[in-house]
């Protein structure tokens, strides 16, 4: 069965995958492998959240990461997605998560709150021409594209700056007010420039405001809603009585966005599959309880970083299992079991366990290698060097910190530490190896480095150094010297 028969299926017109480059972007050789499961499983379109990646030009070429995509590279990734019939919407922010534009020095002056680079001054009228330009410069390499993301979640601190201050004294000033008619600047000018292109903005600036404050500002005629939620507990009825009110408010159209992985903790290494199944399910009750024909689709996010200075959460590899369940779940209307036997037939594990880390079978789908290695260092890696070092008897008996510090030990207690500590090293060491030239084949080497930095160094150091102690405390020395 096509796609397009399976749309007719699904609420969701539209199924995004959303790629978050903010953090261990992929390399395109890599995703000339993936797109084409996205596209099997069921997605349609992808939301591409460039950030740094992107390749700024001219006076705006200092927002480009290191090994941020070439304009080729952009076109490659554009042609792949049209190959497998996956249409790109690019999103680029315009008010909060400004931190890899207003990090820079030379943009500093632009802050709402001169401390914090989250949120943009929208007084400034240079404030509107940076954005209208990142706009230009995204959109002249997505030409046709129906859609753009202009961002706009969590601003914070909006209204903290000295400008707002002063605004907000003045009657009838309130900072619902300031963030509608900075949305609405920013959405006129694409409309503007784009008169094909819709604004897509984050609709979580806007679930407070009153629903005639909202109609008066006329955001509602120029923007569509993407409503957020990753929980797995989602208020059903509440997100129900929120699409009413945007209705009401005159919003002709309204997005959905669930989470695969990205969402359940900053510094999270595997994704939970039961949480982001439970997530997407309940949406799939949303759209089934909510005003009839105003959804547009569903943004399935997978985050990457919570912002622009956090470490990285799941790589994108360790999430396609969770992705797969999420998007055959959307397209089906829940995970049955003949759809979890579809699941796995897609990526080629034997058995699929949603509950924990267990599945069976490393899998076969682009990346799987790097998921089953992952997964072996997140689970054990740590806790088999804590064994060592906490629980074991010789170790904790005879070489305590105490011991170690003073370079103290009984020689006959080297022979039951040091062979366990060499051969433990040398087992991991082996594994990180292999993990490391996998994450190579998908990763830019800065990826790679922060994450065995993050993730397998602290252990191995630790192993490193009791072994280095060791060496140190069995070498003989001076009488004297072993003195307590």
């Amino acid at each position: 069965m096509k796609n397009s028969e399976m749309s007719r299926s699904s609420p969701f017109k539209m199924r995004l995958v959303h790629l978050d480059l903010k953090g261990a972007p992929p390399k395109v050789s890599y995703l000339s492998e993936v797109f084409p499961l996205f596209h099997a499983l069921g997605a349609n379109g992808l939301l591409l959240e460039y950030e740094d990646m992107f390749p700024y030009e001219g006076h705006l070429r200092l927002l480009r990461a290191k090994h941020a995509y070439s304009p080729p590279e952009i076109k490659e990734i554009l042609h792949l997605a049209t190959l497998n019939e996956l249409e790109v919407i690019p999103l680029v922010q315009t008010f909060g998560h400004m931190e890899f534009v207003l990090k820079h020095e030379a943009l500093a002056h632009l802050r709402e709150v001169a401390l914090f680079p989250n949120t943009l001054n929208p007084h400034e009228a240079e404030s509107l021409a940076l954005v209208g330009a990142m706009i230009s410069q995204v959109m002249e390499l997505h030409p046709g594209a129906r859609w753009l993301h202009v961002g706009c979640d969590e601003v914070y601190y909006l209204g903290e700056g000295e400008a707002s201050r002063r605004w907000l004294q003045q009657e009838h000033n309130t900072k619902a007010r300031l963030c509608l008619s900075h949305i609405k600047a920013v959405a006129c000018h694409v409309l503007a420039q784009h008169p094909a292109t819709r604004p897509l903005v984050w609709d979580d600036m806007l679930r407070a405001i009153p629903e005639d404050q909202l109609s008066a500002s006329g955001v509602p005629q120029l923007v569509e809603p993407v409503l957020w939620d990753y929980g797995a507990d989602l208020d059903i009825h509440g997100k129900a009585l929120l699409m009413e009110k945007y209705r009401k408010c005159g919003f002709l159209r309204l997005w959905a966005a669930s989470a695969f992985k990205g969402a359940t903790g900053a510094s999270q290494a595997l994704t939970p599959i039961e949480h982001h199944l439970r997530n997407n399910v309940q949406w799939l009750q949303v759209a089934a309880s909510g005003p009839a024909d105003m959804l547009q689709g569903i943004v399935l996010t997978g985050w990457q970083r919570y912002d622009h200075f956090s470490v990285l959460c799941e790589l994108l590899p360790v999430g396609i299992p969770s992705l797969a369940v999420c998007l055959q779940s959307l397209l089906h209307g829940g995970f049955a079991e003949d759809v979890k036997a579809k699941v796995e037939n897609f990526l080629g594990i034997s058995n699929l366990e949603i509950t924990d880390f267990t599945s069976e079978g490393a899998g076969s789908f682009p990346g799987s290698d790097i998921l089953a290695l992952v997964t072996h260092v997140s689970l054990h890696l740590r806790s088999s060097v804590d064994t060592l070092l906490e629980r074991d008897r010789y170790v904790t008996g005879w070489f305590s910190p105490y011991h170690r510090r003073r370079k103290l030990i009984h020689p006959v207690m080297v022979q039951h530490i040091q062979p366990q500590a060499l051969s433990l090293l040398a087992r991991w060491s082996t594994l990180v190896q292999e993990l490391e030239a996998a994450l190579h084949r998908v990763f830019y080497p800065d990826t790679v480095e922060e994450w065995l930095e993050e993730n397998v160094q602290p252990s191995l150091r630790q192993l490193q150094g009791l072994l280095q102690d060791l060496r140190e405390a069995a070498s003989p020395r001076p009488l004297a010297a072993q003195d307590p």
